[in-house]
């Protein structure tokens, strides 16, 4: 892939965990194979899991953005470090930073590596 088309993957793949939009993230982001890692349980997941739970963050996040601080093509994908923002249905602001390690193959995300602090994640479940 060039670099123009890690980076438009990488928008396009932003842009619908923004809308909420699981369909796309599933036909045309993900690889049907792709596998998503957490730091803070260290389990693979499928790209089935992931979406169940990406449906739940809309959820629970209605109003939500990706404040991109910084993203960069490497060899065989792009590395993001962002914050996630938005608001809860309490009202409540949200924010939670976070890296991701992103490799793709034929237009598609192969493997997706998430770093972030479980505990501010956690907040959007109480």
């Amino acid at each position: 892939m060039t670099e123009a088309e890690t980076l438009a993957l990488a928008e396009r793949f932003v842009a619908a965990i923004e809308a909420g939009d699981i369909e796309t993230l599933k036909s045309a982001c993900y690889a049907p194979d792709a596998v998503i890692w957490h730091n803070f349980d260290q389990v693979n997941q499928t790209v089935d899991q992931n979406l169940k739970v990406l449906g739940w963050m809309a959820r629970v996040l209605p109003q939500r953005r990706y404040d991109i601080l910084r993203r960069v093509v490497i060899p065989g994908g792009y590395l993001q470090q962002h914050v996630l923002r938005g608001k809860r249905p309490s009202g409540e602001d949200f924010a939670m930073p976070a890296c991701l390690i992103v490799m793709v193959k034929d237009g598609r995300i192969t493997r997706l590596e998430e770093y972030l602090d479980p505990a501010q994640a956690a907040v959007l479940a109480s």
